[in-house]
This record gives C-alpha cells, structure tokens and sequence, in this order.
C-alpha cells in the first residue's frame, strides 16, 4: 500500500476519490463545470471572491475515526481521502503580493500542485501573508487564475500541469514580436474556425486582426521589390563597366573614316609621346579616339612641331598627314646638313628673300655655348620643327641651337670629351666628320677610330693628316664624289690635305649617333679606308692595300660614266 505523501509518483484516478473533489458527477452533468478546451469548452475562471458550492471556508468535513482536520494541537496524521482545505485568499488584502501573470499573451491557469513528501498545505499562520510558491512578482497586474478544477475521465489530469514541478514564472519570455506571432505568418492558423481552449487563452490570443497581417504581407512585399530592384540596378552597373572594360581592351578603337573636312592647326610639344600626340589630336577633335591614332601610328617617327590637319580624321589619315612637310607645316632638317643649306631651307619654307636668315644667323644671339666661339655649325640640331607661315627665323634658329644644346648636355659631352682628350667643340668636329665621311651607322665606329689613329703623334704615315674629302667639298662648298689632285691644293684651313689636325670647326651639324662614336670609337689599328662600291666600304691599316682599293673605286667610277 502506497501512502499519500510518500511517493512523489501520480497515483490511479477514482472517480469516488474524496481527494480530487469528493462526490462529484464526473459525467460531464454540471454546465460549464471546467471541462477542458479540447471538450470545446471554455474554462470558468474562478477570482478569489468566488468560491466553489464544494468548499466552505468556515466549515471543516469530519470523518468518521477520529480525523481531525481542525489544524488543532498536535500534528494527527491527515486524511488521504479528505477533501483539501479551501485555498486562502492571498491576493484579497492592500499588503497582498499582485496576482501572478506567468505568460505574456494572457492569463494562465495556476496549478495546485501536489504537497511535497514531508510538507502538507494547510492554513496561513494568524497575521502573516503567505505567498503562494515559486511565485514572482509579475510585470503588470492580470486576474487572478481559476482554482484547479478536476480533470474530465479520459482527459488525464495533467493537461494543464505537464509537469509537476514546472513554475510559469521561470519560462524564458517568449517573442511576440515576430511576424509568426503578430499574424505576418503563414499557414494553417488562418483556418481557426472557433476559440480554443488551452493555456494562453488558446492558439489564436495575441495575434494581431486581419489587417495587421495584411499590412505586414505588403510591407514584406515592398521590401521584397526593393531588394530586387537594388540588385537588378547592381547587376546593371556591372554588365555596363563589363562591357566598357572589354572594349577598352579588347575592342576596335573608335575610329572616324576619310581625310576629314576643314582645318585646325595642332601644336604638339617637343619631347611629345605618340600616346600625348592622340591625346592632343582628340581634344582638337583631329582623330575620335587616342587608341586609333596610337595604332595607326607603329613604329612611325613623329615629329614635334605645328601642324595643319582635318577635323574628324581617321588614325591613318592624321599620321600620313603628320609625316608630310608639306602638309604638316614641319620644317625638317635632315643629319649632316650644313649650316648654309638649313639657311636656305628656311627661307624656302617661310617664303623668305634668299640669304635672310644666313643674315639673321651672322648677328648672332642664338644661344650658342662659350665654347662653340660663335660658330652655329654643328649647332642646329637635326629633328622636325614647326614653321608655319609667318613664323620668325630667328626664333627657328634659336629652337635648334636649345635643341643642341640639350642633347649635349644628355649625352655628357663635357665631361667624356675630356676622358679621351678632347675639348667639346673637338668632339663635334669630329663627329662632324664622321657624319659626312661613313656611309653608314655602322660604320660610324671605325671611321672614328681612323681620325684618332691619324691624329698620334707617332704617326709617319700620314704625319697627322687627316686627308678627308668632305674637308675640300666644304671649303668649296660643294659635295663631289670625285676629287682631283687639284681639288687637294685648295687654298683653305678646312683642307685637311693640306693641314695637319681637325679642321678649324664643324663642317656639318651630325647626329647623335656621330657624336657618340666620336666619344667611344671603335677598337682598331686603321689608318685608312674607302668606299670602294654602295655598302662597301674597306678598312686597312696598309697603305698598299688602300691604294688597291682606291684603284678600285676609280674604276668602278669610270664605268658609271660611261653608262
């Protein structure tokens, strides 16, 4: 036999049991009687003031021997089957603690649990208030909960009260602020076809009407086209600079056909790139686009200077333009010209009376080094200038010798020129010497090296002669191929036939390449040579064998003559 009070586990359910509310009808006879939600009823809700017909606060049941349940001296064993004490109104005093509200969505019935193995319930001690147990202060005030009522047969009596020991006030609170619990959701609750019963008030107590959940639908909705739109403009600016980068790399360049129509005078600075020419053309409005020009242009030299081109171009037209003179208003001084022959093409290209910049060049100020003792020979550097109509000699000269100059200063002049024992104005003799004597680039090392073998002192060959031709065509200011031994007594301090050493200046304004192989000449015991035929030019340090050689030119000479 199992004590009440001695084994914490339930027990088998007698309908006749005094402990679960005496003789009642459990048939379900009583209207309204606290039949369970899923009876589809609602429960009574019973406040302190109510009290049941059951229960009578003033009266104590007797049973038959000797159970006293007076709560009088001593401590008699109580009655299993009693009926229990009426619960005291613990709320119904100002000092009362405020009715419990264990769940936010709406009132909960309180459950009476069953007595703890060694405690057994009973009345409140004479002016003390006794809360009820486990019970916390709840944030607001709600009614109070209906008293335990019996369990309907075949419900079970643990509906309400899961678990014995579970106190409402300890559940976390939960959200109600989610779409799910304030209508925004979905699903079957939309289906709720009556109330409910069940702690909370039911399934449905806490949701918001119709409307709400309307209003949290379009809001959803609305957020849902933004999002959409924010990424469909997204993937739109990446398709665009997709497409823009492919072009730009990948693409044809955009290109106008034709030779264009007008005309639109273009500056393009000295030291000007062939990407900052397209650059300035397209800003002029010349070309449609810096690429087209770039790739028309190659490996085609461009010059700086003033040119007059079309407005809307293609790449191809405008460089064919700017590489001819004429068209381009470029004034081009080609390697090796002599200062009297750029004299006179720059009074053919500015419409000038003949020998009007020869004058201009003899007053001097043109910026000419110290060392250069007056002389512009050698100092109007070979390149492409911009000489438009109306355009000032002087200021033309001027542009070359700046030019000159700093080339010279490039390329170090001062200072190598002393490493091989010469002055800077020696050097640009002899380069000068060495653009009007080689016939090609390559050659440019070794006729180098024949002027500074010749120009040893312990030469006996020639006795520092240099005995160039060039010297004698400049003294005569002429350009013959075939000197005579006349030719060679020319009265003249350029006549290197008859004058030991350089001649007394430039005799000519030479390239870069000249002036460095007058600077680093190329290794070699030569003392002469001769272009014997076109791309055939002998090197030898015999004279023997130079005289051959030079008898071969002369016959080859001949039969041009005779052709």
């Amino acid at each position: 036999m199992t004590d009440y009070g001695q084994n914490p586990g339930s027990q088998p359910w007698q309908p006749d049991d005094g402990h679960y509310g005496g003789q009642q009808d459990w048939s379900g006879g009583q209207p309204g009687a606290g039949h369970h939600h899923y009876g589809g009823q609602q429960p009574q809700q019973h406040y302190p003031h109510q009290q049941q017909s059951s229960w009578d606060s003033g009266q104590h049941q007797q049973y038959p021997g000797g159970w006293d349940t007076t709560g009088g001296g001593g401590m008699p064993l109580a009655d299993p089957y009693a009926a229990p004490a009426p619960q005291p109104d613990y709320y119904g005093t100002p000092d009362a603690y405020p009715p419990p509200n264990p769940h936010p969505r709406g009132p909960h019935p309180q459950q009476q649990q069953p007595g703890h193995p060694h405690q057994q319930p009973g009345p409140p001690q004479p002016g003390h208030h006794q809360p009820p147990p486990h019970h916390q202060p709840p944030p607001h005030h709600q009614p109070p909960p209906h008293q335990q009522q019996p369990p309907h047969p075949g419900q079970g009596g643990r509906r309400n009260g899961a678990r014995e020991d579970w106190d409402p006030a300890s559940r976390p609170p939960e959200r109600d602020d989610h779409p799910f619990f304030d209508g925004g959701g979905d699903g079957d609750d939309d289906f709720d076809d009556g109330p409910r019963g069940g702690r909370g008030g039911g399934r449905s107590a806490g949701r918001g009407t119709g409307r709400d959940r309307r209003g949290a639908k379009r809001r959803n909705g609305c957020a849902c086209l933004v999002i959409a739109l924010v990424l469909a403009a997204g993937l739109g600016g990446l398709g665009y600079l997709g497409y823009n980068f492919w072009n730009d790399r990948f693409g044809a360049a955009p290109d106008y056909s034709g030779e264009g129509e007008g005309s639109v005078n273009v500056e393009i600075p000295e030291g000007a790139s062939i990407t900052q020419m397209g650059n300035i053309l397209k800003d002029k409005g010349v070309v449609k686009s810096v690429q087209a020009f770039v790739d028309a242009a190659g490996d085609e030299m461009l010059h700086p200077g003033s040119y007059t081109l079309h407005k809307g171009m293609s790449g191809e037209a405008a460089v064919k333009m700017m590489l001819n003179p004429e068209a381009a208003n470029q004034l081009v001084i080609p390697e090796g010209r002599r200062a009297t022959a750029v004299y006179t093409m720059i009074d053919e290209h500015l419409g000038l009376k003949e020998d009007t910049t020869a004058k201009i060049a003899e007053k001097g100020d043109l910026g000419l080094p110290d060392w250069a003792e007056g002389n512009p020979e050698g100092f109007l550097w070979p390149s492409s200038y911009s000489a438009a109509e109306g355009t000032d000699p002087k200021k033309l000269l001027r542009e070359m010798v700046k030019r000159a100059n700093a080339k010279y200063t490039e390329l170090g002049l001062e200072d190598k020129a002393a490493k091989v024992g010469q002055t800077p104005y020696e050097i640009v003799t002899i380069a000068s010497l060495i653009e009007a004597e080689g016939q090609s680039k390559e050659e440019f090392g070794k006729v180098s090296r024949v002027i500074y073998n010749r120009l040893k002192p312990d030469n006996t060959a020639t006795n520092g002669m240099l005995q160039f031709d060039s010297t004698i065509n400049y003294a005569k200011g002429e350009s013959n191929l075939d000197i005579s031994n006349q030719d060679t007594q020319f009265d003249s301090p350029y006549n290197t036939y008859l004058h030991a050493g350089l001649p007394p200046g430039p005799i000519d304004n030479p390239s870069e390449r000249a002036i460095v192989a007058a600077l680093d000449p190329t290794a070699g015991d030569w003392l002469y040579f001769v272009t014997v035929k076109p791309r055939d030019t002998r090197f030898t340090d015999s004279k023997d064998e130079h005289d051959r050689n030079v008898e071969e030119f002369n016959e080859n000479q001949r039969k041009k003559e005779d052709e």
